[in-house]
């Protein structure tokens, strides 16, 4: 593991706008990383991609997506909390990817356009792939180790097949390359990954989860158990 901890610069904090408007964000003083696997889970708008973002930010990554060498513009993609955080390291590291699923064709776009080396992305221009295809070209060599990889929502273009692919890659890459990962994700497939820390923004507050409590889990599994009857709830009145 490299970043142990985030912390909100309370002194510098006015907390009535953006983004301590998300109650998740506004009660939220410090949080502490212990494990190289870390999800983000909640609601859309709980504040998971918020908090994502502003990590990137302070990572000097692109908050449109990539690197510390990305540079290009996406609308509304900039950070609005990234100078309020502090990040503690042991060691820092400057090698990582901030992947926004949302944003992900603009960076393929950036990548063609700045005629960067295609090994680190399959061979070929990333458009050239099939969506979920470039992703999995994404993971399996753009992402070295010794790095910090934060990733919002990539089972986005994953199947669940490739989703269970990219976990294979996620632990190797944790077990054999040294990298550590924080992920907002909604999948029940990812977030059953072993050993992983599992934090919660729903209910006003970021607070750590069992796999087995998360809503994903819960849903998911009384659809695949009682499909008929779920449905006959949600869909006749």
């Amino acid at each position: 593991m490299f970043l142990k901890r985030i912390t909100v610069l309370e002194n510098e904090v006015e907390r009535i706008d953006y983004p301590f408007s998300i109650p998740s964000i506004r009660s939220l003083k410090q949080l502490d990383l212990t494990s190289n696997v870390t999800f983000f889970v909640g609601e859309n708008g709980s504040g998971k991609s918020t908090l994502l973002e502003g990590i990137a930010d302070r990572c000097d990554f692109n908050t449109a997506g990539g690197g510390r060498q990305n540079t290009y513009d996406v609308y509304a993609a900039e950070s609005a909390l990234g100078k309020y955080l502090r990040l503690s390291w042991m060691p820092k590291v400057t090698n990582g990817f901030f992947l926004r699923a949302e944003s992900f064709y603009q960076f393929a776009t950036h990548i063609d356009e700045i005629g960067a080396s295609l090994h680190n992305y399959g061979g070929k221009s990333l458009h050239q792939q099939l969506h979920g295809e470039s992703f999995i070209s994404l993971f399996q060599n753009r992402f070295k180790g010794k790095g910090i990889y934060l990733l919002d929502e990539p089972e986005a273009a994953l199947s669940p097949a490739r989703q269970l692919a990219f976990m294979r890659i996620l632990h190797d890459l944790v077990n054999e390359k040294e990298c550590q990962f924080i992920i907002a994700t909604h999948s029940p497939i990812l977030l059953g990954y072993n050993g992983a820390k599992i934090y919660s923004f729903d209910n006003g507050e970021i607070t750590e989860i069992a796999y087995e409590q998360t809503d994903h889990y819960q849903i998911t599994k009384y659809f695949l158990n009682h499909r008929e009857k779920f449905l006959k709830d949600l869909l006749e009145e």
